[in-house]
């Protein structure tokens, strides 16, 4: 219940929106970028991006951070076309319809906060666990369905960096890290990440330890927001549908079950402690 499947919150089955503009974004920077007579090695350190991200974008699997526009259409001296491209991109490619509606409070939220038992949530994966995720959960999905699936939940990502920024709390439970999806450097590159992202000043992230016999989360994972006029709603998923929560009696009892899993979990220094054990015993 992370982004619209119990996936990790990508459509399946057909919903998702077209990603043909991500695609034709993706090969207008990789033509500027040849233009310039430069390799995706020597294109990445000058936009501040890892080779990998470069290689996504220009693939259309990844929604191109407003930042990475900027220093493209700089570097590559675009004369204004990545910027143009960039104001028609499709927005959320890729999201299950299910879960579109959230997605949309989510992008003027004040606060939200994430307990998932089931996955680790969308807006911490990294690439490489984002497509094992995706590759597990039948029905079989050819490269396309992947790539559409996994450019939406990295979009979704941006979040993390909005300004005016949204306080975010996590909670994660530790089976999700110890099953190891995707092998060892996926596990690698998805600790570093939860270490990365546990350092933004906006972001707290707690883990739940195995060992928790007193659990506030035995009825399944839950998302809160808080919107601009300081209103809570919640978000409840299951395997084909989620359930937007606007009850005030029912977002109260989800309220109430968070602050308890808080409570419960280890601490957000105690969780990077954890972490940092757990990469080191890989």
């Amino acid at each position: 219940m992370t982004d619209g499947t119990g996936a990790g919150g990508l459509a399946a089955g057909g919903e998702p929106e077209t990603s043909d503009s991500l695609r034709a974004f993706g090969e207008v920077v990789k033509a500027f970028r040849k233009r310039a007579r430069l390799t995706q090695e020597e294109f990445a350190p000058r936009v501040r991006y890892s080779v990998p991200t470069i290689a996504s974008i220009e693939q259309g699997r990844r929604f191109p951070p407003p930042d990475f526009v900027e220093r493209a259409e700089e570097v590559l001296d675009a004369f204004g076309a990545l910027r143009g491209a960039a104001r028609h991109l499709s927005r959320q490619p890729g999201l299950a319809s299910w879960f579109r509606q959230w997605a949309k409070l989510e992008a003027e939220a004040v606060s939200l906060n994430t307990y998932e038992c089931r996955v680790v949530p969308g807006l911490l994966q990294t690439e490489k666990y984002a497509r094992a995720v995706t590759f597990s959960v039948p029905p079989v999905k050819d490269e396309e369905q992947v790539n559409r699936q996994v450019a939406a939940r990295l979009e979704r990502q941006e979040l993390l960096c909005r300004r005016p920024p949204i306080a975010f709390s996590f909670i994660v439970e530790q089976a999700l890290i110890e099953r190891g999806t995707g092998g060892v450097e996926a596990t690698r590159g998805l600790i570093d990440q939860l270490l990365h992202r546990a350092q933004q000043f906006n972001v707290e992230l707690q883990i739940m330890p195995l060992q928790q016999p007193d659990h506030a989360g035995f009825d399944g994972p839950l998302m809160l927001l808080e919107t601009p006029e300081n209103r809570w709603l919640g978000y409840a998923e299951g395997q084909r549908g989620g359930l937007l929560v606007n009850d005030p009696k029912e977002v109260s009892i989800m309220l109430q079950r968070y602050a308890k899993l808080r409570s419960q979990a280890l601490t957000p220094e105690d969780s990077k402690g954890l972490l940092k054990r757990l990469r080191g015993a890989l």
